[in-house]
């Protein structure tokens, strides 16, 4: 985890504070439940990402927007225990992003999220020149505007664009897509992207020429869609205690194996061995590190 000016890998993308609660049951209208227990964490797509690729020994920044308060000084403070760079983690006269995460016996979620300083995030020339000086961006959780501008600039552009940013269309993120080398998406998003269902979402995907298309699958694994075909990986069997950030530590796992020159189906294996290991813990950055994980060494 070295701290040189560039970066092998940059992430983009909301910053949270993460208030996870383990409940019994979710809440209705006029109802109240009790937390069984509650954690305070680092959250947020691109810290969950740069976490997760840290901990993998490769050398990452973060590109992120925290308010003047405590909960900006923890979270600077946390990325650099965890060996994440922080120059383009700036502070603004806003509040910190924070989650609300209600999570249940199944490891379902209920999520209320006060985006703060992420919703303020305005990329400046600094942003572009760290961009331009890393290897690989990484854009996840932000939005439209800032993803077309961000990703005018990436040498290899690796986005994932979730729910939110889904659901504006193929057409309306066209631009984009085309400049994306992988992208990375869930069953759920691939429909709401595309209009269409898994097969025929992610074949439109590669006719578009985006290179790589990687669909996560839950329990069933992942798939990985290229010109030449499909490659399907199996997920670990786990018990699932908590699925936030899961698809986070997934893109972190493929692309640290990518970064580290291995064949693409071992990208999308450890992809999974990820994700296996983020589910099984209340949290979505209880991952080990590479040498616990003895996988990639």
């Amino acid at each position: 985890m070295n701290n040189t000016s560039n970066v092998e890998v940059a992430a983009l993308g909301t910053c949270n504070i993460d208030f996870i609660m383990k409940v019994p049951r979710f809440s209705i209208a006029d109802d109240e439940v009790d937390v069984e227990n509650m954690t305070v964490s680092l959250g947020g797509s691109a810290s969950n990402f740069a976490v997760g690729v840290s901990r993998m020994n490769v050398n990452v920044g973060i590109i992120a927007r925290v308010g003047h308060d405590q909960f900006g000084d923890f979270v600077t403070d946390k990325f650099k225990e965890e060996g994440v760079q922080t120059q383009r983690l700036l502070k603004i006269h806003q509040s910190t992003g924070m989650a609300f995460i209600a999570v249940d016996k199944k490891g379902e979620r209920s999520i209320y999220a006060s985006m703060g300083a992420n919703a303020q995030f305005k990329l400046d020339k600094d942003d572009k020149k760290y961009i331009k000086s890393s290897s690989i961006l990484h854009i996840t959780g932000m939005y439209q505007e800032v993803v077309e501008k961000a990703s005018k600039y990436a040498k290899f552009l690796s986005l994932n664009p979730g729910t939110v940013l889904s659901t504006y269309g193929i057409d309306s993120l066209y631009k984009i897509m085309e400049r994306a080398n992988i992208i990375f998406l869930n069953k759920k998003e691939i429909t709401l992207l595309t209009g269409e269902n898994l097969e025929e979402g992610s074949k439109l995907l590669i006719e578009m020429g985006i290179p790589m298309v990687v669909v996560t699958c839950g329990k069933r694994g992942a798939n990985l869609y290229t010109s030449e075909g499909v490659i399907h990986s199996s997920a670990p069997e786990v018990k699932s205690l908590d699925t936030t950030g899961a698809g986070d530590a997934f893109a972190a796992g493929f692309i640290a194996s990518f970064v580290k020159n291995q064949e693409i189906r071992q990208c999308l294996q450890f992809g999974n061995v990820m994700a296996s290991k983020c589910v099984g813990n209340l949290g979505a950055i209880n991952i080990p590190t590479i040498e616990h994980l003895n996988f990639l060494n």
